[in-house]
């Protein structure tokens, strides 16, 4: 069930206003077709992740990407999307020095890339960054739990149990001004927890049913991405399995030379 009506474009305050009233689905995709086609699906957003680092440019995490890159990602996305929220994420060290860099950076994902709202990661420690995007007219979805751009120092893409961290890093984003927080790889009953304890809509990966919606990589739910396969990422079709065998046969043909057939021929 999607959060509004499927001939109205989702907005900030719908989508924020959606908790407790439907689930809301979220897809991570990074260019013009997969867009089009969540879009289509009738996903709530789409979310151009710094995970295209991985996905995209097969890097072993996402703290290589750029700003400008995800700037070229999110103008992909936008042009392919009718209805759903575009939401962008702000890569590693494009808001964590000061809150003015911030406010630089998300404006140009909003101006430049057409973004209708930014992703930031981390709760209590940037809490002043969320804030002056927020004041600055910039929307703003949360991160906590896993933070990925954190990885070396958390020593991996670990789970994340403390409790009371959990629950001060979402509370700290919430009073900054956030319209929603992804949380990411905790036990589902603290997903549940701090689903309860903010007035905001929690986007779980990894984190539960008991959050007010999910989100999936585009990559990892098609089976399009075979260097891993996290726990929490069901599959809802093996299409890389089927791009195989379609270029396995394509080449096939080619070297036997049945492609191309009269029928793909001009005279």
């Amino acid at each position: 069930m999607s959060a509004v009506p499927a001939a109205r474009p989702v907005t900030v305050p719908s989508f924020r206003a959606a908790k407790g009233a439907a689930k809301l689905a979220v897809v991570t995709a990074y260019d013009y077709t997969s867009a089009r086609l969540c879009d289509e699906a009738g996903v709530d957003a789409v979310l151009v992740g710094d995970s295209l680092g991985m996905v995209v440019q097969g890097h072993p995490t996402s703290l290589p990407v750029t700003l400008d890159e995800v700037l070229y990602h999110t103008r992909c996305v936008v042009r392919g999307v009718r209805r759903a929220l575009v939401v962008a994420d702000l890569p590693f060290l494009t808001y964590q020095v000061s809150p003015r860099q911030a406010v630089r950076n998300a404006g140009r994902l909003l101006k430049e890339g057409g973004a209708h709202a930014v992703k930031l990661e981390g709760g209590v420690r940037m809490r002043a960054a969320v804030k002056a995007c927020v004041d600055a007219g910039i929307p703003v979805m949360g991160h906590v739990g896993l933070t990925p751009q954190a990885v070396h120092q958390l020593g991996g893409f670990k789970v994340q149990r403390d409790a009371e961290q959990l629950l001060a890093d979402a509370a700290a984003v919430e009073e900054a001004g956030v319209f929603a927080a992804v949380v990411e790889s905790v036990p589902a009953e603290l997903g549940a927890k701090v689903t309860a304890a903010v007035g905001v809509p929690t986007i779980g990966i990894g984190a539960g049913p008991g959050c007010d919606g999910q989100v999936l990589v585009f990559h990892d739910m098609l089976g399009l991405f075979p260097d891993f396969r996290p726990k929490f990422a069901k599959r809802y079709a093996d299409l890389g399995g089927a791009v195989t065998a379609a270029v396995a046969a394509y080449c096939a043909e080619v070297r036997d030379g049945t492609f191309p057939a009269a029928e793909h021929t001009f005279r």
